[in-house]
């Protein structure tokens, strides 16, 4: 009888202990979920301070990543205002939280260049810069699209580039591709998952 009542009780605990994983949900993103991602993996930059910078020097952070460039009319201004306020609406735990901004435009860019546009949205923002080589295998390793287009007068062209933002749990895996445009309330939810 006592090992009737003992075996009763080991299934009755196995049976819950199941009962709990079935119950737990996994995250439920608003972005794009990209876990898994076999690309996407890293980067070997600069930083706007002149730092050498890898993905590995920020684990232990949530870090959101943009390609952009400075004299960019629309997408790249609107993008660091809307993450400078989803850092507001973070509040205290926006300092586990690490943006970064790589310019597509390295010619026009330079590292001083940097470190007055990419602070002035935040001042844990950081920019980052590469040659044009590494640029373009930065750009390739994330499979960010990336055109110049000429403009009227030399030196005056446009970089026309694909318009969301990576996302990396604190571990440096990929997780998210977040959509320009949305607002922060969805970039906050998903952080907030993340952190």
């Amino acid at each position: 009888m006592k090992r009737l009542i003992t075996a009763g009780m080991i299934a009755l605990a196995l049976l819950s202990a199941g009962c709990d994983k079935l119950s737990s949900k996994p995250v439920a993103f608003q972005n794009t979920d990209l876990t898994g991602l076999d690309y996407a993996k890293g980067f070997s930059l600069t930083d706007h301070n002149g730092k050498p910078r890898t993905l590995a020097d920020f684990k232990g952070k949530v870090v959101v990543l943009f390609f952009g460039y400075t004299q960019c009319p629309d997408v790249c201004p609107t993008t660091m205002a809307e993450m400078a306020a989803v850092m507001k609406e973070l509040g205290p735990s926006s300092n586990e939280v690490q943006v970064l901004f790589v310019t597509l435009d390295p010619e026009r860019d330079t590292q001083e260049l940097l470190a007055s546009y990419v602070p002035a949205f935040d001042k844990r923002f950081l920019g980052l810069r590469g040659t044009p080589e590494q640029t373009a295998a930065t750009a390739k390793e994330f499979k960010v699209f990336v055109s110049k287009v000429p403009g009227k007068e030399p030196g005056s062209y446009t970089v026309d580039h694909t318009a969301g933002s990576y996302v990396f749990d604190k571990e440096g895996r990929v997780r998210l591709f977040l959509r320009h445009g949305q607002g922060p309330a969805p970039v906050v939810h998903d952080l907030r998952q993340l952190l």
